[in-house]
């Protein structure tokens, strides 16, 4: 029954989060907000690739689990969802108000996957990994990603000469 109901809400919450894909990406700057989607995806299923190859993560309920180690719906939806809401909401944002604004994102996302590790076998924690770990590396991701679309930007102002 417990596996039943991980699996329905693996399937729900990857449909929420695609049904609010296009009001993330269908907005001004459409190629920023392409590449900062992109660039999550990449980021994080290398990172979560090489964290489950070491035998930090594993996820014991995910699609597909005899073709991939990841977890897919959250390396290719849920977290770049969560990227593009960030990149959005701290476009115009000083550092000390993009910072804030990291901690309200990433905070209720390590405190779900704290539960889900404690309580579901949605993913385990294992050689040491803990919930300490979770939240430094989504914030460093987080603010990566931010990073580089703070730098195609600059460089998109910037006249580019053909003659």
């Amino acid at each position: 029954m417990a596996r039943v109901f991980q699996k329905y809400f693996l399937t729900l919450t990857t449909l929420v989060s695609l049904s609010l894909l296009p009001f993330a990406i269908v907005k001004r700057s459409f190629k920023d907000w392409i590449i900062v989607f992109l660039v999550s995806i990449l980021g994080n299923s290398m990172a979560d690739r090489y964290l489950v190859s070491r035998g930090f993560l594993k996820y014991k309920v995910r699609p597909l689990p005899d073709k991939f180690g990841i977890h897919l719906p959250f390396d290719f939806i849920h977290y770049p969802l969560l990227l593009l809401y960030f990149n959005q909401w701290t476009l115009n944002s000083k550092p000390l108000g993009m910072i804030l604004k990291l901690l309200l994102m990433v905070t209720p996302q390590v405190a779900i996957e704290t539960y889900a590790a404690e309580k579901t076998n949605l993913i385990t924690w294992r050689k040491g990994w803990s919930w300490k770990h979770s939240f430094v590396s989504m914030m460093i991701k987080f603010l990566l990603c931010r990073l580089i679309i703070a730098g195609i930007r600059v460089i998109n102002k910037r006249s580019i000469s053909t003659s």
